[in-house]
């Protein structure tokens, strides 16, 4: 794993009112200065929005303890996916995300940067990341916790290190 975040634009969409129709967004390039530079950002990543376990438990708990992390000094706290940015916004709707920042790596480049992509074509995904997560301090990357067991169509979906409560114990020592 690299020490510093990869340098890569992100393709979000954002809401823009003044388009009017059925679908007023429009895209928005985001660089990882925009999200990392001169800031504490807990960032973690998992294989797909709507999946079971990314569901049910991995945002979910980092969504319920966003004050915590806050009181721990962090500044942001980032789930990205190797999903598109229009999956991502409805993901985020449906699982009522108000406090995580969703952020799409829909052709995979800061995973594969980050040496976290893996194949996972024997469920039917394709490329996507293996579940990490990680704590950055103005783009260096400071902590890693890194699912055990890391390599292509892996047999299980490892789910021990990269949570929520993991990280928020290292932060508070």
């Amino acid at each position: 794993m690299p020490t510093h975040v990869p340098n890569v634009v992100f393709k979000t969409r954002v809401r823009d009112e003044s388009l009017g129709g059925d679908n007023p967004f429009k895209w928005l390039d985001v660089s990882s200065d925009d999200v990392f530079k001169d800031k504490k950002v807990v960032l973690f990543s998992l294989p797909g929005a709507f999946t079971p376990t990314c569901s049910t438990s991995h945002l979910p708990r980092y969504e319920e303890l966003y004050e915590d992390f806050k009181a721990q000094g962090v500044d942001a706290i980032v789930c990205l996916s190797v999903n598109d940015a229009f999956v991502m916004y409805q993901w985020g709707l449906k699982q009522g995300a108000t406090n995580v920042y969703l952020l799409p790596d829909g052709s995979g480049t800061f995973t594969r940067q980050m040496g976290a992509l893996v194949d996972k074509s024997n469920i039917g995904f394709g490329m996507r990341s293996w579940r990490y997560s990680m704590l950055v301090e103005d783009t260096k990357i400071t902590k890693m916790f890194s699912e055990a067991g890391f390599e292509d169509n892996c047999e299980t979906d490892p789910f021990e290190v990269s949570d929520a409560d993991t990280m928020l114990n290292y932060l508070k020592g």
